[in-house]
């Protein structure tokens, strides 16, 4: 695991990976500052000025996903994205989780 998340890679989620535990989770989550638990998955939620602003975030998390083959769901619509991040393959929050929320946070860095 990178000291710094930011400069984790996304490791391929078939066979070998699994989720967090609890107990993981709770001592993670202070390493993403905003980011929230919730019903199995890592949660944000973003405010922008207009509709050109929350796009060209939403393009530069699409990046990202497309960089680490990890991608969020994503919940977006005037000035605003929700983003929510799980592990599909393993029904749970694992590290890869943890590594694409702290690149997304550092876009708004």
């Amino acid at each position: 695991m990178p000291s710094d998340l930011r400069q984790g890679k996304c490791q391929a989620c078939e066979g070998g990976v699994e989720k967090l535990a609890d107990d993981k989770l709770s001592e993670r989550i202070e390493s993403v500052p905003g980011w929230r638990l919730e019903q199995g998955s890592l949660c944000r939620d973003f405010q922008f000025k207009n509709f050109y602003e929350t796009m060209a975030f939403v393009n530069a998390v699409a990046w990202i996903a497309d960089r680490e083959n990890h991608h969020p769901d994503m919940v977006i619509g005037y000035g605003y994205c929700q983003l929510r991040y799980a592990t599909h393959a393993v029904k749970g929050i694992t590290e890869n989780d943890f590594i694409c929320a702290a690149q997304v946070n550092q876009l708004l860095e």
